[in-house]
C-alpha cells in the first residue's frame, strides 16, 4: 500500500477518467455493429453491412491517425483545455448517434465522437507519463491498464441492460457519463504550466510532425514490422466489428441463459435480456473479463521471452482461438474459444509496443512510439472492409436468407421501414414452413457461413509466417 500513496492526486484524476471514458466508448462500441444493421422494427437502423464495415473501419481507423496531430495540440493549449474539448465532442457525438437516423447524419455523429476519442488518447497517456517516476512507472502503468480493462469490461454489460427499453439509451447514457468526466476535469484535474517560451505556427509544427514520421518510415525494418502488424489488428479487430453480428445471426444465446440460470439464477436475470437471451455484447465481452483476471498471469509467463517470440506465440493463438470461434455456432463453445483468442493477445499485443522500444534508436523513442498507431489504423481500414462487403457476401443471414428465397423463385421486397429485416426472417419461415430455428439451421448447413474463418484465421497465420521470416532474416543480424 506504501506504493500508492506515491502517487499524487493527478494520477488518479487521469485513471478515473480513463476509466469513465473507456465505459462509455465500450458500451457504446460493443453494440454498434449490432445497432446499425439491426432491423428497424426494434429501432435499430438497418443499414447494410457494407455501410456498417464502412463506418467503423474509416472512422475508427482515423481515430487512431489522429493522435499523433491531437497531441500537438495539446502541447500548445494545455491538457485541462484539451481534456474540455474533448469530452465537449464525445458528448455530443454520443447524444447525436442517438438521435440521427440516416447514414450519413450517424456517420458525422460518430466522427465527432472519434475526434473527441482522439484528443484525448494522448492526454490521459502523457499525464500518468508525467505523474509517475522510475520507480513507480511500472506499477503506474499497470494500475492504468486495469483501468482500460475494467472499463471496457463494464461498459458493454452496462450496455446491454440499458439498450432493452430503447437502442438510444446506450448512447444517452454514455453522453452523460462523458459530461461525468467533463466535471471531474472541471473540479478535480490540475491544469500544468504551459512552457512560455516562443512556439512554431501549428501549420509549421504538422509539417515538421509529418516530416518526422517520414524520416521514422525510412527505416525499411521498423516499416516492414508494421506492415505485419497490420495484418494483426485486422484479424484482431474481428472481436468488435464481426462478432457481435455473427452471433446475433447465428446462435442462440438462450442456451447460456439457461445453464447459467441453472446454477445461478441471480447472475442470468443481472446479466441476460427479458427474453431469456445473453446479449451478443456480452458474450464478446468475455475477452476484456479474461484479460483482467489473466493479464499479469500472461505477462509474467512470458515475461523473459525476446518480443519477437511472444508476438509469434500470440498472433498464432489468437488465429486459432478467432477461427474457432467462427466456425461452429453453439455459443457455450465461445467461452473457450473467446478465451484461446484473449490468452493470444495477452501475450502478443502488450510486446509491440516492447519490441518498437527496443529497436527505436534513443534520441528517436517518442517518434517511433507515436508511429504504433498507424498499423492500429490501418488494421482499422481494412477490418471494416473484412466486416462489411465479405461478411455480406459468406455470412449475413439476410442476404443468405434473400438468396435462397430468390432461387426459389419467391419475389423478396426490399428491406424498408414498411419492410424490416425481421419481416424478412418472418416473411422466410413461412415460404420454406420452418420455425426461426429450423430456418437458421437450414442456411447454415447449406451455405457454410462458418466459412469465413478461413479469411479470418488465414490473415493470422500470414501474420505469424512472415513475422517469423521477418526474425529469421531480417533481425539475424
Amino acid at each position: 500500500m506504501i506504493i500508492f500513496k506515491r502517487f499524487p492526486r493527478q494520477f488518479w484524476v487521469a485513471n478515473t477518467l480513463e476509466l469513465f471514458e473507456r465505459w462509455a466508448w465500450y458500451g457504446m462500441f460493443m453494440v454498434l455493429a449490432l445497432y446499425l444493421t439491426g432491423s428497424r422494427d426494434t429501432g435499430a437502423l438497418g443499414f447494410s453491412q457494407e455501410q456498417k464495415g464502412l463506418m467503423m473501419g474509416m472512422v475508427v481507423g482515423t481515430l487512431y491517425l489522429l493522435p499523433v496531430f491531437t497531441g500537438a495540440i495539446a502541447d500548445r493549449i494545455g491538457f485541462k483545455l484539451t481534456l474540455i474539448l474533448s469530452f465537449s465532442s464525445m458528448a455530443l457525438g454520443y447524444a447525436m448517434m442517438g438521435i440521427v437516423e440516416s447514414f450519413p447524419m450517424m456517420f458525422i455523429a460518430f466522427f465527432i465522437t472519434a475526434i473527441g476519442a482522439a484528443l484525448f488518447k494522448p492526454i490521459v497517456s502523457a499525464t500518468i507519463a508525467k505523474t509517475t517516476t522510475d520507480k513507480t512507472s511500472s506499477i503506474g502503468f499497470g494500475i492504468f491498464y486495469m483501468m482500460v480493462n475494467i472499463g471496457a469490461f463494464s461498459g458493454p454489460l452496462f450496455a446491454a441492460q440499458v439498450r432493452q427499453p430503447g437502442w438510444q439509451y446506450v448512447f444517452f447514457s454514455a453522453s452523460v457519463i462523458t459530461l461525468l468526466n467533463m466535471v471531474i476535469t472541471l473540479v478535480l484535474f490540475r491544469p500544468e504550466k504551459l512552457n512560455k517560451t516562443e512556439k512554431i505556427p501549428l501549420k509549421d509544427e504538422i509539417k515538421k510532425i509529418l516530416k518526422n514520421i517520414g524520416t521514422a518510415l525510412s527505416d525499411i525494418k521498423f516499416v516492414l514490422f508494421l506492415l505485419i502488424v497490420v495484418g494483426f489488428w485486422t484479424m484482431y479487430n474481428q472481436l468488435f466489428f464481426t462478432l457481435p453480428t455473427f452471433i446475433h445471426d447465428w446462435m442462440d444465446t438462450s442456451i447460456v441463459f439457461d445453464k447459467i440460470h441453472s446454477f445461478w439464477p441471480w447472475l442470468a436475470n443481472a446479466i441476460g435480456t427479458k427474453e431469456g437471451t445473453i446479449a451478443p455484447e456480452v458474450m464478446t465481452d468475455l475477452d476484456a473479463l479474461y484479460i483482467v483476471i489473466f493479464q499479469l498471469l500472461v505477462s509474467w509467463g512470458v515475461m523473459k521471452w525476446r518480443p519477437v517470440n511472444a508476438m509469434m506465440t500470440g498472433f498464432l493463438i489468437c488465429s486459432i482461438g478467432l477461427g474457432l470461434t467462427f466456425m461452429q455456432h453453439n455459443p457455450m463453445y465461445l467461452f473457450i474459444t473467446i478465451l484461446i483468442f484473449g490468452l493470444g493477445e495477452m501475450a502478443g499485443s502488450p510486446k509491440i509496443t516492447e519490441y518498437i522500444g527496443k529497436i527505436a534508436p534513443r534520441d528517436k523513442m517518442a517518434l517511433y512510439m507515436g508511429c504504433s498507431f498507424i498499423p492500429m489504423a490501418g488494421g482499422n481500414y481494412l477490418a471494416g472492409w473484412l466486416s462489411g462487403g465479405v461478411y455480406a457476401r459468406l455470412s449475413d443471414k439476410a442476404m443468405l436468407l434473400r438468396e435462397e428465397l430468390t432461387g426459389k423463385g419467391f419475389n423478396v421486397p426490399e428491406l424498408s421501414d414498411a419492410f424490416t429485416k425481421n419481416d424478412l426472417y418472418a416473411f422466410g419461415m413461412e415460404k420454406l414452413n420452418m420455425s426461426n430455428g429450423e430456418m437458421t439451421q437450414y442456411l447454415w448447413n447449406t451455405y457454410n457461413p462458418s466459412s469465413i474463418w478461413i479469411i479470418f484465421t488465414s490473415i493470422g497465420v500470414f501474420c505469424f509466417l512472415m513475422l517469423f521470416l521477418y526474425d529469421r532474416f531480417i533481425l539475424k543480424k
